[in-house]
């Protein structure tokens, strides 16, 4: 056993997890494990300026690489900064190693400014909590915590680190990694008895969720659309390129609302959800035996992940279904198709049509970006109201080229997209943010000049919290003549994004026309840093 000091332990084992970056904001119960920072080159430490902004790139790079993201927060304070998007990562099912710095266990007792009993703050928000005690213990509560974040369900897990078990010093036996085998595959007797349901359906209709684009599973999900030439939702609030944007039997995001969803549902006679959410009411994860079946029945309900299933559920499927119920398949694929065609033709051209209009239309602005944005591109949406036709007009096709905002606390995009693009190195990220959800985490503009890292940000500028707008409206009714609001305007002053960031070393510039859209993403690429286009959008409602 080496002889070795907790905080050398501590950075040790997460070289083993994995771990070649650490996200943080550090405080005073923090200088130990900076300290050993300082002397170790194998873990990159991004400064971020505010926690939340560091839980949301650690967030962002654990779902874009699939790795254990790390993050460090300082104690009491920073954990409570954290929560907001901590719930975020939480939804998204994101594998990050959360750790805030504790004072001195020797002073505890007398309850110090900044202490507070931090497990329970942070145990809604993860699948494991803990305060390490002793240094003896550390490496089997951390490689418990590696462990448990990367286990299907995958998620945050936090730990406690007190400055004493940092700096504590003896030989210690560091453990091993533990590694649970992700591809669970569905009971046999269960897929049999789903292929026997989707063989008889008339009108199947399949939700894909996140789990899907997860697992990879993209290819093995279109096979099973294919042979039931279904028509192929994402869950109500996706989060992932969960099935290819551009495939025939791609039809957009299931709906949030009741009557779009029975008026959808009435076209069809059976659902295939597969780690999909099927309403706004759960959030699920065909992985999770919680979600199946949580708040409405399943004929069938099946435990396993899409990637390792699927293929077993196409290959019944074969069985069952004769040469004339695959030849309609594919007719109603072609058929689809042209359907998906048809939609994607009249956005573009309506899009055309309010092309010179002043201030840009959102559609015409969301138009010049899927077209300005290269195919190899990821792209990180957080435009929340102002994103309409954005799935149907990118060019998205694989697991890891479209990333949303998925907990709905906002003010995620910002980092978010840093950490994605930190994750995935060799293609371009584009991010497109809410100018309401961009003031949340504006900081994340200083971490990306500090660190160069070349995200490519186009603000989705209202001047407004639109969405507050528009619930408004559903939800009492107000007529559009009423058009006042209590605060949801930016204005008095309007805000100066391009200022702003100018000011934290960013590069940017204003665009009012939508014909600029592409020509300023264009720069914004070709400068090799992180650049920021402030797009003047109009705020008012169409009914």
């Amino acid at each position: 056993m080496p002889f070795t000091s907790g905080k050398q332990a501590f950075l040790e084992i997460l070289k083993q997890e994995g771990v070649e970056i650490m996200f943080g904001n550090p405080g005073t119960t923090e200088l130990p494990l900076m300290d050993g920072l300082a002397r170790e080159p194998g873990i990159r430490y991004i400064l971020a300026l505010q926690e939340s902004v560091a839980i949301a790139m650690a967030d962002g790079y654990a779902q874009a690489s699939g790795k254990l993201a790390a993050v460090n927060v300082h104690t009491s304070p920073g954990l409570g900064n954290a929560m907001g998007m901590l719930y975020d990562a939480m939804k998204a099912g994101s594998p990050l190693l959360l750790t805030a710095g504790q004072h001195d266990q020797a002073m505890n007792l007398t309850e110090p400014i900044l202490w507070s009993d931090l497990p329970p703050v942070a145990r809604p928000y993860v699948k494991w909590s803990h305060e390490i005690t002793r240094i003896d213990d550390l490496p089997r509560a951390v490689r418990r915590a590696a462990k448990t974040a990367r286990a299907h369900p995958t998620g945050p897990v936090f730990i406690s680190l007190p400055v004493d078990v940092l700096n504590a010093e003896r030989q210690v036996d560091l453990l091993e990694t533990t590694r649970v085998a992700p591809r669970i595959r569905g009971d046999k007797t269960a897929i049999e008895a789903a292929a026997d349901l989707l063989a008889k359906a008339q009108r199947p209709i399949i939700i894909s969720g996140d789990a899907v684009a997860h697992g990879d599973g993209l290819a093995e999900m279109a096979d099973v659309a294919e042979l039931l030439g279904a028509p192929v939702y994402a869950e109500c609030v996706p989060s992932t390129c969960s099935f290819p944007f551009t495939h025939p039997l791609y039809a957009g995001a299931f709906p949030r609302l009741g009557p779009p969803i029975r008026a959808l549902l009435m076209k069809h006679d059976l659902i295939l959800s597969v780690g999909g959410d099927l309403f706004t009411l759960s959030l699920p994860s065909d992985l999770d035996p919680w979600e199946i079946g949580k708040n409405y029945p399943a004929k069938v309900a099946i435990q396993g992940d899409p990637k390792a299933t699927l293929p077993d559920l196409a290959e019944a499927l074969r069985r069952r279904l004769s040469s004339e119920a695959l030849k309609a398949a594919k007719a109603r694929t072609e058929e689809l198709g042209k359907a998906r065609e048809a939609r994607v033709a009249d956005l573009k051209k309506r899009a055309q049509a309010e092309a010179g209009l002043t201030p840009i239309t959102p559609l015409s602005l969301v138009a010049a970006v899927a077209e300005a944005t290269p195919d190899d591109a990821i792209v990180v949406d957080e435009s929340i109201s102002s994103g309409g036709g954005l799935r149907d007009l990118l060019k998205s096709r694989d697991a890891k080229a479209f990333f949303g905002l998925r907990g709905g606390g906002i003010g995620w995009g910002l980092p978010a997209a840093l950490g994605i693009k930190l994750a995935q190195p060799g293609r371009p990220v584009v991010a497109l943010v809410g100018d309401g959800s961009a003031m949340y985490t504006i900081q994340s503009l200083w971490t990306a000049s500090h660190d160069a890292i070349p995200v490519v940000y186009v603000i989705f500028n209202n001047a407004s919290y639109r969405i507050l707008k528009q619930r408004t409206l559903a939800l009492k009714g107000f007529s559009f003549e009423d058009d006042k609001y209590v605060a949801m305007d930016l204005v008095n002053p309007r805000l100066d994004y391009v200022g702003l960031a100018k000011s934290m070393g960013v590069a940017g510039e204003l665009v009012e026309k939508s014909a600029d859209v592409g020509p300023a993403m264009h720069r914004g690429l070709a400068s090799g840093g992180p650049y920021l286009i402030d797009v003047r959008i109009d705020g008012a409602f169409k009914s």
